[in-house]
């Protein structure tokens, strides 16, 4: 439901009392009501949480009808009955004081009503034995000191066998168990007269699945054997509609974590006054791009405010010619820049691979610096002699009577299979770059912003300073938006007297979103997490790798990992197994993918508020996985 708004208001229990209350007042009805047989996201707390052979399960599914009223409002009772048992379910998102009443239909025929987040003062009317009439008062609701943490209102429940519980009793139930459980619960509707709204059940997946593969590109891929549809994230979860959550460990594009509440309210409070674009003078983009030039070495003075990664990527390109007056450019093998025409005609990983072409015509691909099983392996030396190959390139472009404009590189190599680049690799492909005239264009789509952990942007572990920096999915968070930075030198070369103007490029809102994940960053030292969070982590993987020898290599920096998984001792790539490994850890509630030539390549890069307590789940899980029989190559 979207009603509730950010996943922070669900958790925290006066901003769900708070925006109860104005849903209330703004519907003029006195009360709210939370239906039966309703999935949550309030549940995620270790008291709802289950263990099953699928991992954790959350009990999520609502079994009572929950009546929102100020507390203090009585509670009366709508049958006759006998006080079965009192309690004080302390304890947060529990009961809080609670009373169950026993009604005698007929002789071997008794059901059980459940009053649950009363005040402390109702156990001291009652005891067990009382008899109370239809209509009684029993109590009132409780307040959210007493009552469990909830926004003050009755949960109302009808159980047809008591299950020898005394005083307390489940009110939620995990999905896969909801059917039993609404044989032992009936609907509470059953003895309220006239009709309650039903609950909305969200889309079922297979029609979703039908009308997009009728009606939307056949070429947009889904993750897993089966699909995952989720209704809500949160920081380093995702949600699906019947509550369940997982963890997610591949979406770098959340940045700072799914939904952060600030990078939310950032981009409310802007769109609530103003979007307009860069024609008129505006401080956000001014507070952007200064906050984002700090971050970076001081030849990098000139950004330009674009909507995702392939376009900063595209005007990137536009710039490199627009210097050099020429148009080839040197590219690694494995790389990918992009999905618009220009950006796939220097991607290898798009036009190399299925659907491909083979690289156009002004397009050089030299191969990818992998010491693992590229073609120099040795760990000194490699990056010199994968550079010369950048070097032979130029060569090949000079023998036909032209200049090359310029040399794009990933700071680790994504699509590559999470190659971190041998020490000096870039400095001497960039040297060979500038002798020959070119520009060096550092693409940090997926690598910057502080995922690299020790440095904020990755290109920084090779000692180079680029000419261009291209910036894409962390910086938004979610939120369309890139970023090209370049030297002054280009900047000028470009402002050749054609205007550049992008409708929504450096829009107040895109902008506002922009410095609040900076700051956020920055604030929340989530540069710092990435480092220790990924060194413990790459330490636990590297423990794994020890006990499984399908796990060949473990490589990258801070929470930009790859685990590459192999067959035997030639490399045989476990391209079945990565994919069986993929989808298990899916099943068991932690979302990875394949990436590499190979697709065997498990890649790690979640949100950077990932922790060790995170960490430790997914070690354990891999864990549990890679010992299950078709793991065994």
């Amino acid at each position: 439901s979207l009603e509730l708004g950010n996943q922070s208001n669900v958790l925290d229990g006066a901003l769900l009392s708070s925006r109860i209350e104005t849903a209330i007042r703004e519907s003029g009805k006195g009360a709210g009501l939370g239906k039966y047989n309703e999935a949550r996201p309030f549940y995620t707390s270790p008291a709802f949480e289950t263990e099953s052979n699928d991992g954790p399960a959350w009990r999520t599914v609502h079994l009572g009808l929950d009546v929102f009223l100020p507390e203090g409002e009585t509670v009366h009772a709508p049958l006759a009955g006998t006080v079965h048992n009192l309690a004080d379910n302390k304890g947060e998102r529990n009961y809080g004081p609670t009373v169950i009443i026993r009604h005698d239909v007929l002789p071997g025929l008794t059901f059980y009503t459940l009053y649950g987040h009363l005040d402390g003062l109702t156990l001291g009317k009652w005891k067990p034995g009382d008899t109370i009439k239809g209509g009684e008062q029993i109590g009132a609701i409780g307040a959210m000191h007493e009552n469990g943490g909830w926004p003050p209102h009755l949960h109302f429940q009808i159980m047809l066998d008591i299950l020898g519980k005394n005083g307390d009793y489940p009110g939620v139930a995990a999905p896969t168990l909801v059917e039993v459980w609404k044989s032992i619960c009936p609907d509470p509707a059953l003895l309220i007269k006239g009709s309650l709204p039903a609950v909305q059940q969200p889309p079922e997946s297979p029609g979703l699945l039908a009308f997009r593969e009728g009606h939307l590109g056949k070429n947009l891929s889904l993750s897993y054997r089966q699909p995952l549809m989720v209704q809500r994230g949160y920081m380093q979860y995702l949600y699906e509609a019947d509550g369940r959550k997982y963890l997610d460990t591949v979406n770098n594009v959340a940045h700072v974590g799914h939904e952060h509440p600030r990078i939310v309210r950032a981009g409310q409070d802007q769109m609530a006054v103003l979007n307009t674009n860069t024609r008129y003078l505006h401080k956000n983009i001014v507070a952007f791009a200064e906050k984002l030039l700090a971050t970076l070495p001081g030849p990098l003075s000139v950004a330009y405010v674009v909507n995702s990664g392939s376009e900063a990527n595209e005007l990137a390109l536009r710039m490199a010619k627009a210097y050099t007056r020429q148009k080839d450019m040197v590219v690694v093998a494995v790389g990918y820049h992009g999905n618009t025409n220009a950006c796939v005609d220097i991607s290898s990983y798009k036009f190399d691979r299925k659907g491909g072409t083979g690289a156009p015509g002004h397009v050089h691909v030299v191969p990818i610096p992998d010491t693992y099983r590229g073609i120099y392996q040795e760990k000194e030396g490699s990056g010199k002699r994968y550079a010369s190959h950048v070097k032979e390139a130029i060569e090949k472009v000079r023998s036909q009577g032209k200049g090359v404009a310029g040399f794009i590189c990933e700071s680790i190599l994504s699509c590559g299979g999470q190659i971190v680049l041998p020490g000096g690799y870039l400095k001497e492909a960039y040297q060979h770059i500038r002798t020959a005239g070119g520009v060096c264009i550092a693409d940090e789509v997926q690598t910057g912003c502080g995922r690299a952990g020790d440095y904020f942007w990755a290109f920084e572990s090779q000692g180079v300073v680029p000419d261009i920096v291209t910036i894409g999915k962390p910086i938004g968070n979610g939120h369309p938006l890139g970023v090209v930075v370049a030297t002054r030198k280009l900047a000028d070369a470009f402002a050749n007297g054609m205007e550049y103007f992008n409708t929504f490029g450096g829009n107040p809102v895109s902008c506002a979103i922009g410095l609040e994940v900076l700051n956020v960053i920055e604030g929340e030292g989530l540069v710092h997490n990435a480092q220790s969070i990924g060194q413990y982590l790459t330490e636990g993987l590297r423990q794994l790798k020890s006990n499984h020898h399908i796990i060949g290599d473990i490589r990258g920096m801070g929470l930009f990992l790859g685990i590459e998984l192999v067959k035997n001792d030639q490399l045989e790539p476990a391209t079945g197994q990565a994919a069986y490994l993929a989808n298990r850890m899916r099943e068991l509630g932690i979302l990875m993918s394949t990436d590499g030539p190979y697709e065997n390549v498990l890649k790690i890069k979640p949100p950077m508020v990932f922790d060790k307590n995170d960490s430790d789940f997914l070690l354990s899980t891999l864990g549990r996985v890679l010992k299950e029989d078709f793991m065994q190559a």
